[in-house]
């Protein structure tokens, strides 16, 4: 039986609403949004989660005696798992139910929350953080490929903008929340109610999913297609792309061997590129259509929003750090000067996600210049303001980053979607979120690794405040470049946009053309 959503009407207008069918009923403009912000607070608790450990690692590596290597795991490992996991499961939502992938991932999300607020030991908390990124992963790619179904044309374009807000605002509060539950709870026991906070939140999400999301497809007696090849060459590229990041340091001891995987990854790579082409050939359905590359906006934002995210994790961590460690702060104060960011990037994702329909990239290019002044501003603050205004400094700077961060995330993830089917709404956000996660984990350990490098090249010889500035602006040094990446691809594509060379295949596009 085919699905419904191949038969949903189109907008004619660019201000008319039209009604997304379900499989029995169609939904009207108040539960359509309530179903949206049911995936948006799903999304929130993930990427909260991912922001609020960062602020307890130093807490968790004294009361479990974890070291360098195995706080770099709590934080990396629990990305890769999640970066395992998004593609096959958005492809599993794109032929079966997302509402129940939601409460499946829920479930095991609520029950590894628990697992880790218990943990003994380092290795029982790692773990746990393994099976968390699971869950993740099997409920993130859902929140893109409903929004996809539930919204077209400038609608869209609003339902996007708020999910950015409401991701800028997880993204940058993560700290200040870290930072006051290990206050709440205390030097030892604090960061376990990082983990017990989910438990509530979980349940309560569960809930409203059952209540308020809709089946958006018909059953199906199609057997799946997973692609079984290409999932295995998929996870031997990702896992040997990330290895050697996820065990770097920055201490004397990490073992220049691990870089020789990323021989391995090219090789993996091109072997998985050249099977989901003989698979598609054959007719059958890959894990990853590779048809989806040749639409230019979805390969330009893909591509922008990688990079972008292999600095923005790295930003918030690195400053948490220099503060913490370098300038003595609290955990809740140190998280407190992120608070700026996420009220500037909630605002403006607002802002963005309205503007995109009529200015297009340019709002992404202006977003990312905010953020290029944030991070040179953040390095200057560090290096020349009083230790004593430095947090103010930072916050203030931080708000400036904000309002550009908010440019960039919402009103890019509509034009990236913006010529994507619907029915592939949840393999193509995955590979987005894939490229995210990915972007996450090897941003975050370049980032630490040159930041505890430094610590360790130039403890014993300089001032301990020397040595901090120094490891903190060798941390954002890589930040930079990686935003100076992002806004590189940004301008390629707006000029390609104005040349009128962004050619896609609208033949089966939802949603309003990307500007």
């Amino acid at each position: 039986m085919p699905d419904l959503e191949s038969r949903q009407p189109e907008a004619t207008g660019p201000s008319r609403v039209v009604a997304a069918h379900t499989a029995v009923i169609p939904l009207t403009h108040g539960a359509r949004w309530r179903a949206f912000w049911v995936c948006v607070s799903v999304a929130a608790i993930t990427i909260l989660d991912m922001t609020k450990v960062n602020v307890a690692l130093p807490s968790i590596g004294e009361v479990l005696g974890a070291g360098s290597t195995e706080l770099q795991l709590v934080v990396s490992g629990f990305v890769l798992t999640f970066g395992l996991v998004l593609v096959p499961s958005g492809r599993l939502g794109d032929q079966r139910s997302r509402r129940k992938l939601f409460v499946i991932g829920l479930s095991l999300y609520t029950a590894t929350s628990i697992l880790c607020a218990l943990a003994p030991t380092a290795g029982v908390l790692l773990v746990g953080r393994l099976l968390q990124g699971v869950a993740a992963g099997i409920q993130m790619p859902q929140v893109l490929g409903m929004a996809q179904e539930l919204f077209q044309g400038k609608e869209r374009g609003r339902a996007f903008g708020l999910f950015g807000a409401t991701i800028g605002v997880a993204t940058a509060f993560g700290p200040t929340l870290g930072g006051l539950l290990i206050a709440l709870g205390g030097p030892t026991d604090g960061w376990r109610l990082i983990f017990w906070m989910n438990v509530p939140l979980c349940l309560a999400a569960i809930a409203l999913a059952l209540w308020l999301l809709p089946d958006t497809r018909t059953p199906s007696r199609r057997p799946l297609q997973l692609d079984p090849v290409g999932l295995l060459l998929f996870t031997a590229s990702v896992v040997s792309l990330m290895w050697p990041f996820l065990f770097t340091t920055g201490a004397p001891t990490d073992d220049p061997a691990r870089w020789w995987l990323l021989v391995a990854f090219a090789l993996f790579v091109s072997a998985f590129i050249a099977w989901e082409r003989r698979y598609a050939s054959r007719g059958r359905r890959p894990l990853v259509p590779l048809s989806l590359f040749r639409i230019a906006s979805y390969r330009n934002g893909t591509l922008l929003q990688t990079t972008y995210f292999t600095a923005a994790p790295a930003l918030f961590l690195v400053t948490t750090l220099f503060l913490q460690i370098g300038l003595g702060l609290a955990p809740v104060y140190a998280g407190m000067v992120s608070i700026g960011f996420a009220l500037a990037s909630a605002v403006t994702s607002w802002v963005g996600g309205n503007l995109v329909g009529s200015h297009g990239r340019s709002v992404v290019v202006w977003g990312l210049v905010a953020i290029l002044a944030c991070v040179g501003g953040l390095v200057l603050a560090a290096l020349f303001a009083d230790p004593a205004w430095t947090p103010y400094v930072m916050a203030v700077i931080m708000t400036v980053g904000g309002a550009g961060g908010g440019l960039v995330i919402a009103p890019n993830q509509t034009l990236t979607l913006a010529d994507i089917p619907v029915t592939q709404g949840g393999v193509a956000g995955s590979v987005g979120q894939l490229g995210q996660r990915v972007g996450a984990a090897v941003g975050t350990a370049v980032a630490l690794s040159l930041f505890y490098a430094a610590i360790y090249r130039e403890s014993g010889t300089h001032d301990d405040l020397v040595v901090y500035h120094d490891a903190y602006a060798f941390g954002m040094l890589s930040v930079g470049v990686f935003v100076g990446l992002a806004f590189i691809v940004s301008i390629v594509d707006l000029t390609a946009r104005r040349r009128g060379r962004l050619t896609v295949d609208r033949s089966d596009a939802a949603g309003a053309p990307a500007p």
